[in-house]
């Protein structure tokens, strides 16, 4: 059976009621649950993971293939724009990973405009709230099929 390990950086534990005019008012636990149903629909296994921590996102990269990950959905919130040492552990996989943001990072602070794990990612999917993970969850799921 394929599976599909979604990843979610800092803050977005707080989804729901971080600042609801950005992120939406679902939880991540809404969120998770729609993405399990959506993937069970075509027989993929998912798995979660949240930390506020950059070691613990890395360790779960570096591991990805040997517990059986076929794809990673990754949200790597402020992470995207720094971090280079996650960038790294992207690059250094082959399981492919496809970036999912909820806001549009390019409208927002320019802080924000820059990824530094784009060029290593499959690709990116932003802006559309929830819905930019559905799409992602979406097209891992057809490239799964292919």
């Amino acid at each position: 059976m394929a599976k599909i390990l979604v990843m979610h950086g800092p803050n977005l534990n707080m989804l729901g009621t971080r600042e609801p005019e950005i992120y939406g008012h679902e939880t991540l636990d809404d969120i998770n649950g729609r993405l399990k149903a959506q993937a069970a629909e075509k027989g993929v296994e998912t798995g979660f993971l949240q930390s506020n921590h950059e070691g613990v996102l890395i360790d779960a990269i570096q591991s990805a293939a040997k517990d059986g990950y076929d794809f990673i959905i990754f949200n790597a919130g402020a992470f995207t724009h720094y971090s280079i040492a996650i960038r790294d552990a992207i690059a250094a996989i082959k399981v492919p990973v496809i970036e999912v943001h909820l806001s549009n990072i390019h409208t927002r602070e320019e802080f924000r405009h820059h990824s530094v794990i784009s060029p290593v990612v499959m690709g990116q999917i932003a802006g559309f709230g929830s819905d930019s993970y559905y799409a992602a969850m979406a097209v891992a799921l057809r490239k799964l099929k292919a």
